[in-house]
Formats: structure tokens, C-alpha cells, sequence
């Protein structure tokens, strides 16, 4: 069964701590202003944290268990800063941005 809650702002700042355990509860929470609904307090969604399984797209794939490892510093490092020995120089002309001049009124 769903308990539902509606309480005002005031109430809402006040016992904060208490409706986000109600709605850890399972309850749901409104906050209103001046009786009017204007918001709704519910729980965060969870989300996965283990690998996602990539079969059903690519079903004749087989990936390595250190695929899922976390990669040494090393490379980390030349992932961020990259080798400056191995990177192409790129030549790029500075943009060029002109103001338009602006209109000037007329008096008559």
C-alpha cells in the first residue's frame, strides 16, 4: 500500500531528515505552497553496477576478464596527459571575430 504525505514548505524545511525517511519507506511526499502541489520527494532509482552483458549484441564476442580490470597508472596517465613524443602538431589559424558595428538611430 502507498502512503502518501503532503505537507507545506515550512513543514518540509523543518523535518526534512523525517520525510526522506518516510520516503525511504516506501511513502510518497508532496510539498506544496499554500496548499497547491508543487513538488514531489521520491527515492533515487538504483542503478546496475556490474557489467553490462554485451551477447545479445555481438553473440559470437568473448571478452577477456581483464577487460573489467581497472587499467595500470601508465596508461591511465597517457590516456589524460597523452605522449607528447607520439601526438601529431596541429597548425590552427586563431579565429577571427569581428564586431558588428552597430546600427546608429537617426534623429529627425
Amino acid at each position: 500500500m502507498l502512503t502518501m504525505l503532503m505537507v507545506n514548505i515550512a513543514d518540509a524545511k523543518a523535518k526534512l531528515s523525517e520525510y526522506v525517511d518516510a520516503v525511504a519507506r516506501g511513502e510518497r511526499v508532496i510539498i506544496c505552497n499554500r496548499n497547491v502541489p508543487v513538488a514531489e520527494l521520491r527515492p533515487v532509482e538504483q542503478t546496475s553496477v556490474k557489467p553490462r552483458d554485451l551477447a545479445p549484441m555481438f553473440p559470437d564476442w568473448t571478452l577477456d576478464p581483464a577487460f573489467h580490470e581497472p587499467l595500470p597508472a601508465d596508461e591511465i596517465a597517457l590516456w589524460e596527459e597523452g605522449d607528447p613524443s607520439t601526438m601529431p602538431r596541429v597548425a590552427e589559424e586563431p579565429a577571427r571575430y569581428t564586431a558588428k558595428p552597430k546600427a546608429r538611430r537617426r534623429r529627425t
